[in-house]
């Protein structure tokens, strides 16, 4: 197969994303810690009490396990996927829906049956950027064949990989598209707004047990992990970005691992074009090669926003009105084109920096991220029905405070001690 039916192959699966504007959805992947409540260190998978416990509890609830030899390793039931992390972070992911309320209800639903059996066994869910009390290296790697290969991989690609691995918690947010000129633009201002949405969502003070002096320390991670594959892909600012121009990105970029005939292979440093002479370049190896790529913006068969720190309820549903009120409304997205218009990547990348160096208070763009996130927040609250603008709440409060959640961790922290500013994930009793 020549080069360019394997980048067509790819941008076709790309555009079989594709909606009709009454069929968009809007989903959202949650990554938590599981520590015990005296000590805050990590749960292990392993042993009595561990995650891989909690997950073989789970399929009592009706959960149907996916497992690797003896290990449950994920699990899915209707709309959920439960998924468990390199270093054990609980992952939880609810099928995409047009509806906010949706949604947290399948949220509620289910955290509120988790929460009390991790009650009974003196642990707790924590949703912070990283992990609060413990050093890397403490941490065991999960028993996934393919988190082996990940592991061994990047250990010449970056610094900071295996903290990335082991040691971080985001929240993501996915977006479809209509055709390739909506995804272009989404694609666009997606990467745009990058380094405004790492400093609101700044939810990380503690780093390897010591207090930070710099801020959104997840992307610096990110940036220290595999410059081939994470932090800002540079086709993004080219104006002729497209389905085909993402693809034969992916196509140049190595997917450290392959699953053929249920056996996972090690392909290292080989490139998916290189692999696609070898085997079939079908819809499975296609998902896998775009998914083993860990930008800040990721495209499948839709958009995903992946810079937001594992942030608690319910500001975790308000960043998903964030996205909607702005990315599903056409008045919007043209507002965030004039603000949008121009922009480099050197500028998005010099944004980054400086969003590290001074947070909120870090000028991008002609504004700081602070003025960004209040711009914002207006457009979307405008962008969204009456039913559901009521989820912008906590984050309008959060910036009304002009203090992020990092800040509010770290005033907490020099006042009482760590224990104090690691909060649980606590749900309103209603649904």
């Amino acid at each position: 197969m020549k080069k360019q039916e394997k980048i067509k192959k790819i941008a076709d699966y790309i555009k079989s994303g594709e909606k009709k504007l009454e069929d968009i959805t809007i989903g959202l992947e949650m990554e938590n810690f599981i520590v015990n409540k005296d000590d805050l260190k990590t749960v292990s998978y392993y042993g009595e009490n561990g995650v891989g416990e909690t997950l073989e509890y789970l399929t009592t609830k009706d959960f149907i396990p996916y497992k690797e030899g003896e290990y449950v390793l994920g699990l899915e039931k209707g709309e959920l996927s439960i998924s468990t992390e390199p270093g054990s972070q609980f992952e939880v992911a609810i099928k995409s829906n047009t509806d906010i309320r949706n949604l947290e209800n399948k949220f509620k639903e289910f955290f509120n049956e988790l929460v009390p059996y991790l009650n009974s066994k003196n642990q707790m869910l924590v949703s912070l950027g990283y992990h609060p009390n413990m050093k890397i290296d403490e941490i065991k790697i999960l028993p996934k064949k393919r988190y082996d290969y990940m592991y061994d991989y990047f250990k010449n690609k970056g610094t900071m990989a295996h903290n990335m691995m082991k040691g971080t918690a985001s929240l993501q947010v996915t977006i479809d598209y209509l055709n390739e000129e909506d995804f272009k633009r989404k694609y666009f201002l997606s990467n745009v707004l990058t380094p405004i949405f790492y400093g609101l969502f700044d939810n990380t003070y503690i780093f390897e047990k010591e207090p930070l002096e710099t801020y959104t320390i997840r992307q610096k991670i990110w940036e220290n992990t595999d410059k081939e594959r994470s932090g800002l892909f540079e086709i993004a600012f080219d104006e002729d970005i497209s389905y085909e121009k993402y693809a034969e990105k992916i196509l140049n970029t190595p997917p450290i691992f392959i699953e053929n005939n249920g056996e996972y292979i090690y392909t290292k440093n080989r490139t998916l074009e290189d692999l696609a002479d070898e085997y079939e370049l079908d819809e499975g190896l296609i998902f896998h090669a775009l998914s083993i790529v860990f930008p800040d913006i990721r495209v499948k068969t839709y958009i995903e926003m992946r810079m937001f720190d594992s942030v608690p309820y319910p500001l975790n549903f308000a960043i998903v009105a964030l996205i909607k009120g702005l990315f599903y409304n056409e008045e919007n997205i043209k507002k965030m084109c004039e603000i949008a218009k121009g922009t480099s990547y050197k500028e998005a990348i010099r944004g980054k920096e400086e969003v590290q160096k001074h947070g909120i208070n870090a000028v991008y763009l002609n504004k700081t991220i602070l003025e960004h996130g209040k711009t914002l927040t207006e457009l979307a609250s405008k962008g969204l029905d009456e039913n559901e603008r009521n989820y912008l709440e906590p984050l309008k409060k959060m910036l009304d405070s002009k203090r992020t959640l990092r800040d509010e961790f770290k005033e907490i922290y020099t006042k009482e001690g760590l224990n104090a500013a690691v909060k649980p994930v606590v749900l309103k009793t209603e649904k």
